[in-house]
This record gives structure tokens, C-alpha cells and sequence, in this order.
């Protein structure tokens, strides 16, 4: 195991060899199995191990070993003590889910103040079956039967090649010495029925499993692949991308065969899962709305639009004093005194510094509000003048104006007001403009 242990490395990660390494040790038996590897063949490594308190003395016990064994090879280690089930209440997570969240933020703080560059874990094979397994009776696409990643971003497994027996073997060979967790033995959880339940009978099926599974993984994983190519293709002759948000053309998905498959690849990793709401909102009405934690998807005419979903009161206002040269929030605005007119721009106005009375102020747009559009004679109604340009529901709540005495000056970056716009016969020129 320690040949093809060090092949996998040299083949999948060989710039390993030169960084310096965080290991997720528990005190199991396979996070020591991968503890001991990485020793004998001198990596860099520094060890992490989370006390998460929920066996008592057996945590306690478990961080003592930690702690010994990594003196005993002269190893660094660091110790994090949680509160997992006050945490968890107070965030209203299960117990799994509190402890994965505690365990990967401390790593996330480590990597970054002690400068380490990757955090490596001790999953293996049969935690891939339980995973896919997992993901197949709750229900998921073709991502979630692909198994656990060898590599996500900065967290590196490189024991999913090998067995839980495999490793189990290695470590007696080898005098290994592991703690036990008793809550393994229990059924209590999804993961440990299937592990001692429904995996053993899968194996007794098919004496060959372990291979057979993993030759099914490699065969979805490469049709994943193809997917991710098909959604990146489609994706650029779709979707049009802006600044603050996306705009996916709807006459161009419905000539999709498979429409419905592409908006899952798009929107899945923006935090989306009302599939079906979101399949209906192409034929619903304008205006329809759904909703993710950190994003909205609207229907608006020929576009479905994703953007962040706005935090800011609407009621917010800045005021920008006399004399001000640059404003930074909610927008950057520069203000300077000139002496003409010269490349007028939706982003760049010229106003009568005579003509505005300080303070001025942005703010977001209310109903009622109307304006004089520069180059038009007589007033527009604000909402009339969104929905002649057709602004989005999402263009509007994002839009700010700039106001004199709750005169509108400028729609800014779009339109400036007539009473309030500079002419060769002003004498006091303010030039705004957006960056």
C-alpha cells in the first residue's frame, strides 16, 4: 500500500513534495494510517484535530492520543475544543452538519494565519460508496453519484483509491496504533446503517464490488465531464454576462432539447433547489420571482436574470456635502468644477452649480417620482421612463438617483434632468461622473 500510496502521490499531487501540509487527524484509524504515510516519506506536515465534546472523556481521550503521537514523532499539532451541540443549536444545524462546518472554517482560519497551503483528509473508498449511497436514496443529479472529489480548492483526499479493509491491513502490518469511536458501532446515524448494513450485502452480491464501484465512479465521473464541457459551451451562446448580474436568454434555452438539464448545471451552484418553481418560471409572467440564500431568479419578458439578492434598504439615502470631490458609497461619484462641456456621456453629466442646492443626495427610487429627461420636453413619470427603457424589476431596485431638494438631478448612468443640465452660458459648471 505504501508503493502505490506514493505513486498515487507523484501522478495526482506531485507538487505536494514542496508545500507545507495541514492533516486532519482524529485519532481513527484511517487519519493515522495517513498521518503515518506522509511521515515516512518526510512531508511537511502539521496536524489538526478537533475536540467536538460529544463523547466526553472518549473526546478527551481521543485528543490526548493525538497529542502523544505527534510528540512522540516530533510532529507540530494544533487542538481546537468546540461546543458542537450549543453551536449547533444556536445555528439550527444537525450535529453532522455543525461539526463539518466548526471542523472547515478552523482549517480555512489555519490555512490562511500559519500560511499552510493544503488541508489533507483520510477519506477512502468505502466513505465514496456511503457518500453515493447517501446521495441515492435522497435524491440528486448526476454530480451527486460522482462520489467525494480528490481535490476541492484548498482540502486534498488522498486515500480514496484505497479500501477501508486496505487500510485496515496496512495499519496492523505496520503496528499502527488508532483510537476507536464508539459512535461508529451505532446505527443511530444514515451513514453508519449503511456502512454496516447495506454495504456488507452489496459485497456478498458481487465479491468484486470494491472494483466494480470504482470503475462506475470513473465512468460517471467522465460523463460529468462531458456535461460540465456541454454546459460551458451552451452557457456562452445563452447567457449574457453584466456586472451585477446574468441574463439568460429564454427564446434561445427553449430551443434546448433538454432546457431543464442546463438551468440545474447554471444554478445549482448558486444555492438554487426549487427545481420545479424554477422550470415554470419560463412560461410564467413577468415579475415572477425564486429565491436561494445569497441570490434571485426573475422572469422578465425575454430574460431570466439572476442577480444578488439586494440587502439595502430601500429607504437608504447619502448625502454628498458642498465641496465634496469624490463620493465612494453606494457608488463612486467624482465631482469637479470645469470650464466646459465636453464628452457628455450617460456616465459623465454637466449641471448648473447655480441651478442644485447642497446637500444633494443618491437615494433609490420611490413611486410618485417624476423627472424631466434631458432632450425631451415636459415630465416623465420615473416608472414610465424604467419601463419605456425596459429596466428589469432588478434594474430598478438597483437603480439610484441623484436629488436636489428632492428634485431629481440625474437617473445616474442613464439620464440627467433638463432643469438642472449645464449650456455654454453657464458659468459655474459641475461635471459628475460615475467610475
Amino acid at each position: 500500500m505504501q508503493n502505490q500510496f506514493q505513486d498515487q502521490l507523484q501522478n495526482q499531487f506531485p507538487y505536494l513534495k514542496e508545500k507545507k501540509l495541514l492533516l486532519a487527524i482524529s485519532g481513527g484509524i484511517d487519519s493515522m494510517v495517513l498521518l503515518h504515510l506522509l511521515h515516512k516519506l518526510k512531508f511537511d506536515i502539521i496536524v489538526a484535530h478537533c475536540n467536538f465534546s460529544l463523547r466526553d472523556a472518549e473526546s478527551d481521550a481521543d485528543e490526548d492520543f493525538v497529542k502523544s503521537t505527534c510528540e512522540s514523532l516530533n510532529i507540530p499539532y494544533y487542538i481546537q475544543k468546540f461546543d458542537t451541540k450549543q453551536f449547533a443549536s444556536d445555528y439550527k444545524l444537525s450535529i453532522q452538519l455543525a461539526a463539518r462546518k466548526l471542523r472547515y472554517d478552523w482549517f480555512s482560519e489555519l490555512l490562511t494565519d500559519k500560511k499552510i497551503d493544503y488541508v489533507l483528509t483520510a477519506h477512502h473508498l468505502d466513505d465514496e460508496i456511503e457518500t453515493f449511497l447517501i446521495n441515492l436514496t435522497r435524491g440528486t443529479g448526476l454530480e451527486g453519484l460522482t462520489g467525494i472529489p480528490a481535490k476541492n480548492e484548498k482540502t486534498i483526499r488522498p486515500l480514496l483509491i484505497f479500501s477501508r479493509e486496505q487500510i485496515e491491513n496496512f495499519a496492523k502490518e505496520n503496528n499502527i496504533k488508532w483510537r476507536e469511536d464508539s459512535s461508529n458501532a451505532s446505527n443511530k446515524y444514515l451513514r453508519n446503517k449503511l456502512r454496516h448494513d447495506v454495504v456488507p450485502i452489496l459485497k456478498e452480491l458481487n465479491p468484486s464490488f470494491m472494483n466494480s464501484f470504482q470503475n462506475t465512479l470513473n465512468n460517471l465521473k467522465q460523463s460529468q465531464s462531458l456535461v460540465d464541457d456541454a454546459s460551458r459551451i451552451v452557457y456562452r451562446k445563452v447567457v449574457q454576462e453584466e456586472e451585477h448580474q446574468k441574463k439568460i436568454n429564454i427564446s434561445d434555452l427553449k430551443q434546448l432539447e433538454n432546457y431543464e438539464a442546463y438551468l440545474f448545471q447554471w444554478l445549482k451552484p448558486l444555492g438554487f433547489s426549487a427545481w420545479r418553481d424554477i422550470y415554470d418560471l419560463v412560461e410564467a409572467q413577468s415579475g415572477k420571482q425564486v429565491f436561494s440564500e445569497k441570490y434571485v431568479l426573475l422572469k422578465d419578458r425575454i430574460y431570466l436574470i439572476v442577480s444578488e439578492r439586494n440587502q439595502r434598504d430601500c429607504n437608504v439615502s447619502y448625502i454628498i456635502e458642498k465641496n465634496t470631490l469624490e463620493v465612494k458609497n453606494p457608488l463612486n461619484v467624482l465631482i469637479s468644477k470645469v470650464d466646459d462641456i465636453s464628452n457628455l456621456t450617460n456616465t459623465t453629466i454637466f449641471v448648473d452649480e447655480e441651478k442644485i442646492s447642497f446637500p444633494l443626495v443618491i437615494r433609490k427610487w420611490q413611486e410618485g417620482d417624476v423627472f424631466f429627461p434631458a432632450g425631451m420636453k415636459g415630465k416623465k413619470k420615473v416608472s414610465k421612463y424604467f419601463k419605456d427603457e425596459k429596466f428589469s424589476l432588478i434594474d430598478k431596485q438597483n437603480q439610484w438617483l441623484m436629488c436636489s431638494n428632492d428634485e431629481i438631478v440625474w437617473i445616474i448612468n442613464h439620464r440627467a434632468d433638463q432643469r438642472f443640465i449645464a449650456n455654454n452660458k453657464t458659468k459655474n459648471i459641475l461635471k459628475l461622473e460615475t467610475k
